[in-house]
């Protein structure tokens, strides 16, 4: 196990399970959230839990940011105690469960520290920057069962996705051989460049060290900070942006896990004096061990989208704002009728956080798991290793591991 000796996971595996046993609430106990990162992504979480009050018995305690002027408007927002420490939220007895919305290369920290004090949590997408780290929480996770995690890819949410793989298994597409999912967008200027904020100053009101935490440490760079998606010591680009929203809804349309093999083409084509060092487009074709692929399509230099379909030989489900539809192969129209789906639930925070809130208060199965984290993680990040190696990737199941050929 990286980063963890087998004594000291069981030490700590048991002390989270004991720690959770005693605060897991009743069902009409108020539960206490801990906001670990207030940007834009955890502003939106913040602005759903507080419509979210009243409703589902929360409140946000905490809130927690390395840059002084976030963490006070989070705390003028929720009415949350500003804590500058991380740590200090876990250590805190009066915080159920904590949402992580930190930049990705600090979730695996946060999160194994927040499963050793026993909290809950949130942690958004992707759940981790490396495979090693996803299957470490996973692996973690697994052992503590009286900890609940939720990863962020909220379109887990929605219905659809959990009911196509029903159709799949009873036959109704035949067998698949191909899926293709695409997320696009269009930037006029620079892509993923945010404002920078003339107020941060580094030693003063921001922490820059806390945030370079574990990558590769350098002197305080404005755009590294505001822009950190662009970078690859922080983020995994458009594949752990984008791309994991797209990848996980077909692991769960098509109950997959690892993939067998995996190449990625792209580069910076539009952006070309950007300072990103991401690419600005990307396609990434996935080959899973039942014979299909599943290619995920993505441009920031232009949005027309592509049909999110599954193809199998006796029909084609494809999904749609509303749901999805499947819709038999010319040669199997005669026996088999038009099957539409009306969706319930949504791609939203709240009903994301609900369903979080129901597992830690009902046992109620969550939507987006540890383990379906992982999978989803471990095709994105073979897909960024092929784009940046130029090589093609094979995983190594017996020691979950991504080999290059």
């Amino acid at each position: 196990m990286s980063n963890l000796t087998r004594r000291n996971f069981v030490a700590g595996a048991t002390l989270a399970t004991a720690r959770a046993y005693a605060q897991v609430p009743g069902s009409g106990e108020r539960i206490r959230i801990g906001v670990i990162g207030c940007g834009a992504q955890g502003s939106a979480h913040m602005r759903a839990l507080i419509k979210m009050r009243e409703t589902d018995n929360i409140e946000i305690a905490n809130v927690c940011d390395i840059y002084t002027k976030r963490a006070e408007a989070a705390s003028q927002l929720t009415g949350g105690k500003i804590v500058k420490d991380y740590r200090s939220v876990l250590d805190s007895k009066d915080i159920d469960y904590v949402l992580i919305a930190s930049p990705e290369h600090w979730h695996h920290h946060m999160t194994m520290d927040a499963i050793s004090a026993g909290k809950h949590i949130y942690c958004e997408k992707p759940m981790t920057h490396s495979i090693e780290e996803s299957r470490a929480v996973a692996e973690r996770v697994m052992n503590t069962p009286t900890i609940k995690m939720q990863v962020g890819v909220q379109g887990m949410s929605d219905d659809s996705y959990e009911t196509a793989a029903r159709h799949i298994k009873e036959g109704a597409l035949g067998t698949v051989v191909l899926a293709q999912i695409d997320y696009s967008r269009n930037y006029t200027s620079d892509f993923w460049a945010n404002p920078i904020d003339p107020d941060a100053r580094p030693g003063e009101n921001l922490d820059w060290n806390a945030f370079l935490g574990p990558a590769r440490k350098r002197p305080f760079e404005p755009d590294r900070f505001f822009s950190w998606r662009r970078y690859w010591d922080y983020s995994g680009g458009i594949a752990a942006d984008l791309f994991v929203h797209r990848i996980t809804r077909m692991i769960k349309a098509l109950d997959l896990k690892f993939p067998d093999s995996v190449v990625a083409a792209g580069g910076k084509f539009e952006y070309r004096d950007s300072p990103a060092e991401i690419p600005d487009t990307l396609n990434i074709l996935l080959n899973y061990p039942r014979g299909m692929t599943v290619q995920l399509i993505s441009s920031l230099a232009n949005d027309t989208p592509v049909e999110h379909v599954i193809r199998g030989h006796k029909a084609t489900l494809k999904f749609n704002p509303t749901g999805f539809e499947i819709v038999p192969q010319s040669s199997y129209a005669k026996e088999n009728p038009i099957i539409t789906h009306q969706k319930t639930g949504a791609e939203a925070v709240d009903l994301h956080h609900r369903n979080l809130l129901n597992a830690i208060r009902k046992n109620e199965a969550l939507k987006c798991d540890a383990n379906l984290g992982y999978y989803g993680v471990v095709a994105t990040v073979m897909g960024n290793i092929s784009y940046r190696a130029r090589k093609y990737m094979k995983w190594d199941a017996g020691k979950q591991r991504a080999v290059a050929t």
